[in-house]
Formats: C-alpha cells, structure tokens, sequence
C-alpha cells in the first residue's frame, strides 16, 4: 500500500513536468500542472504520515529526511505560485522530488527513529528547520534560472526560454524575497538550537552546526550586500549557491558519509 501511494505520488510529479514543459514550448499557461501537483503533493504526505505510523515514529535515514525536506519544497513552491510568478521552477523541483521519492520508497530503512513523543522545542526546531532548508532551496533553484535566463538574453536573439521567464527585475526581487524569508527562518531555526538543543555541539551535529552558522553568515552578507552595495546578477547568484552548498551539506553531508558510504 505505501509503495502503491509512493508511486501515485512519483507519477503525479511526472506528469507536472510533463505538463510544465509542453506549456512552455507551446507558450501557454494553465493551472494543470498545479493541479497535478497538489495531488502529488498530498498523496506524498500520506506516503509520509503511513510510514511514520508503521515505523512509531519519523526515520532520520538520509533518504526519509531528503523526503521530508523536498516535500516542504514543494509545499512552498505552490503556496508562493499563488501570489508569484514562480511556476517555472517545477521545471526543475517536480523532477527532483520524483527521483526523491521514488528513492525513498524503494531504498529506505528505517534507523534513527525519533519517536512521537518529543517535546514543543524540538518540534519548533525541525519545523523551522525544515521550512528554512526549502525556502533557500526554492531560492537557489531560483538564482540558477536567473543566471540562466541573464546568460541567454545576451544572445542574439534571445532563447524561446529566457522569453517564458518573468522580467529580470521581477526574478531577482523575488530572489531576495526568498532569501529574505529564508535567513529570518534560518535564524530562528539556529536560535531554538542554541536554546533547547543541549547536544548541539555534540559529535554528531558540531558539523551541520558549523556548516548553518557559515550558510546562515553568507545569506546575511548577500542581504547586506544587496542594500549597500547593490549586489546583483553573477556575483549575487554565486554567493547564493555557495551559501546553500553549505546549507546542503550541513543537513545531509555526515548522513551520506555515515549511511551510504561508511555502512557499506
């Protein structure tokens, strides 16, 4: 049954990219692929919510966790295409959450189980945590686009994609805007840390504690940049995936060395 709705998740997500690339080399737009979307999207939280129930609690597995983060991806990314012209990211985040998925549910085991019962501080901290990782993920998607789509009005004419794409100011207002909202996440996230987690700098987390403080340093020098000095273009678009390769591997560097690496 959980392999069943996994796959009618994974299936759901592949047809919102099918869909997203047939609009956009036909140059239309409908709410199909959101539509198709917001179905993946809860039969993956159902995939989730199951396995938590069978397992008495959430596996903090490297392939449970890149789930859980890429689900609050995708949540942000539908709720934030409401209001902004951000569609066009599922481009790439539809396909990634797909293979995500589909990894999760044919390679996972459960060890590392947090049980159900932990208290309101840890709580706020994996939220927090969770929904930081994907607004700056959404962010980095984001500033990759805009390189791209900087790069490709240059040419002579300008690619049938770079056309499809908001305005260059539009894009990058809405970059900071990520950003923004992903550093006030991220230091909440990292404040609560220092608060209730007691082990922080324990063996096990000195690392991904380390990694955030340095991700969290650059995002704040792009915001600080960005106001005085006018950062912009390539310059702001590779601090900004430096800042989430740090991220990146802050939240999944030892869980790969450790479960995909060193177990085997």
């Amino acid at each position: 049954m959980l392999k069943f709705i996994a796959f009618g998740s994974v299936l759901a997500y592949s047809i919102s990219t099918v869909l997203v690339i047939w609009q956009s080399r036909r140059r239309v737009s409908s709410r199909k692929p959101l539509f198709s979307a917001w179905v993946a999207v809860f039969l993956h939280t159902l995939y989730i919510a199951m396995l938590c129930e069978r397992q008495n609690g959430f596996s903090f597995s490297i392939l449970s966790v890149a789930s859980l983060n890429i689900l609050g991806v995708m949540v942000i990314l539908l709720l934030t295409v409401i209001a902004k012209p951000v569609e066009k990211l599922g481009l790439l985040l539809f396909p990634l959450a797909a293979i995500i998925l589909a990894l999760d549910a044919s390679f996972n085991s459960p060890p590392h189980v947090l049980s159900e019962h932990i208290g309101w501080e840890m709580e706020m901290h994996i939220l927090t945590s969770i929904l930081a990782f994907s607004l700056l993920t959404i962010a980095a998607v984001q500033a990759i686009l805009l390189a791209i789509q900087e790069y490709q009005l240059k040419q002579h004419p300008p690619s049938h994609f770079s056309l499809l794409l908001p305005s260059l100011l539009t894009m990058e207002t809405l970059l900071f805007q990520l950003i923004t909202a992903g550093v006030c996440v991220l230091t909440i996230s990292l404040g609560t840390g220092f608060l209730f987690l007691h082990n922080l700098f324990a063996q096990h987390l000195v690392h991904k504690t380390i990694l955030s403080l340095f991700a969290w340093g650059i995002f704040c020098a792009i915001l600080i940049g960005r106001r005085l000095y006018g950062w912009r273009g390539r310059v702001a678009v590779n601090w900004i995936l430096a800042g989430f390769l740090l991220l990146l591997l802050g939240y999944f560097g030892s869980k790969f060395v450790l479960e995909l690496i060193l177990s085997g």
